[in-house]
């Protein structure tokens, strides 16, 4: 430990798996982190709802640094698209960030999760994709809008955080098709982000964290 943001305040959005691990990385810097989400219990922000997020920005007032890391995939063709798992997609990725910009005074840094799908297209991954893309772009416009603060995006590739514990086979095929023949760990991504906070010079960029994938 560094104590790297020490005297700081960091507000993770999306409390399970990577975010809960963000959090006790950021902790174990220095940070005083608040860790938010739509569930009961916490602070409560639901990025579908403006409102949680207003309440949120007055209880907390000013904060250093902003990492939203939730989603909510909807991960089906097309034609089988439901409107509403749509709408909670966008606003997990876009629309809750930018609504978090609004209310949210933040002082140093803003950072959005996007994802490796937003880069490779595939059948099934059409909303997935577009909303991981659009929280790319929605970086880069955010950091001209609220410069000074620095907004930038992590796009990780597989990583093996708990989410794919029942799929054994999609961690072992993404390892053989990473340069590093590996998939990512929980802590290749607290590193990253804790650097990305810290990163001075950085802003509206898009981080590929892919070990390499082609």
């Amino acid at each position: 430990m560094n104590n790297r943001l020490a005297g700081q305040t960091v507000l993770v959005l999306g409390g399970r798996h990577l975010g809960t691990a963000i959090a006790d990385a950021a902790s174990a810097e220095g940070a005083k982190v608040h860790v938010a989400s739509h569930r009961p219990g916490g602070l409560h922000i639901d990025l579908r709802d403006e409102a949680t997020i207003a309440a949120a920005a007055d209880e907390l007032g000013p904060v250093d640094h902003v990492v939203n890391t939730a989603a909510a995939p909807h991960a089906v063709p097309v034609r089988e698209l439901d409107r509403d798992k749509t709408v909670d997609a966008f606003a997990a990725k876009v629309i809750g960030p930018l609504l978090l910009a609004k209310h949210f005074t933040i002082r140093r840094s803003l950072l959005l999760f996007s994802g490796q799908v937003g880069w490779r297209p595939a059948r099934g991954s059409v909303v997935t994709g577009v909303t991981n893309g659009a929280a790319a772009f929605a970086a880069r416009h955010l950091a001209a809008e609220l410069a000074p603060v620095r907004v930038n995006a992590l796009s990780p590739g597989i990583i093996d955080s708990g989410v794919w514990d029942s799929k054994p086979d999609v961690l072992a095929n993404a390892a053989k098709r990473t340069l590093v023949g590996r998939t990512g760990t929980v802590a290749d991504v607290t590193d990253t982000v804790l650097w990305m906070l810290q990163a001075e010079f950085l802003t509206g960029e898009t981080i590929h964290l892919e070990g390499g994938r082609p």
